[in-house]
């Protein structure tokens, strides 16, 4: 079963209308690379396959061009923006801080991190145990640095996390289209994980700005032809 992503800190329930549906649809396709930087459709089109009127494609389309996601021109409809790595690096760099900062506060904490538990379930498995689809592991990797930021105690924190995973998100999941890499995150986030748990502020620091710094230096690698080949069935 795919895991979830996590739920925003303080967010209402989702609204079930149409254009968070399609919103929904949308988002989910670009993080599954069934649409990558470059692909163009009309409205519509798109409302003609999801079966919706054109009044939620259209609210659902400029809440994702709010987002930075998408874009639209007069003659040729609407797109999927190209990558912008000058924006990516700077919110890479934002992660390192706002994770930093909750591993202190972690470090500090007298009594156990409870949150931290379910986390020993996950990453401190045997290799034998270890799961090797990567959009679950995709969505565990999402949880557990939002559960790092969460356990910290710090809500505003948190909500600007969960801004920061939900602008890299499509990006990041390309990180798990790899068994190197899949294996390479189960190591590091047990390693980041004993540290915490143990206390060793600066070990756990050094660990994470490592992961992290990793991550983004896949990030540069990206190419088109890598998204295409991200694409189900390419």
């Amino acid at each position: 079963m795919r895991a979830a992503a996590p739920q925003r800190p303080g967010a209402a329930p989702v609204r079930g209308n149409l254009a968070e549906q399609v919103y929904a649809e949308l988002k989910a396709q670009m993080s599954d690379f069934r649409l990558v930087p470059g692909d163009r459709f009309s409205e519509a089109e798109l409302g003609g396959r999801l079966g919706v009127s054109r009044t939620p494609v259209r609210e659902a389309l400029f809440r994702l061009r709010n987002e930075g996601l998408l874009d639209v021109e007069s003659k040729s409809g609407w797109f999927v923006r190209p990558i912008d790595f000058a924006r990516l690096e700077q919110i890479y760099d934002l992660r390192v801080v706002l994770e930093s900062a909750s591993v202190a506060r972690l470090c500090a904490r007298t009594e156990p991190a409870l949150e931290l538990e379910a986390l020993k379930a996950i990453w401190l498995v045997s290799p034998a145990e270890r799961l090797a689809d990567g959009r679950e592991v995709g969505a565990l990797d999402e949880q557990f640095h939002a559960a790092l930021v969460r356990a910290a105690g710090n809500e505003e924190i948190a909500r600007v996390h969960w801004d920061v995973t939900e602008r890299i998100r499509i990006i990041r999941r390309l990180d798990f289209t790899r068994a190197d890499r899949i294996e390479a995150t189960y190591s590091e986030h047990a390693k980041i994980l004993r540290c915490v748990m143990q206390r060793k502020l600066d070990q756990a620091q050094l660990l994470l700005r490592s992961h992290i710094e990793q991550s983004k230096a896949e990030v540069r690698k990206i190419t088109l032809a890598t998204l295409h080949e991200a694409r189900p069935g390419a």
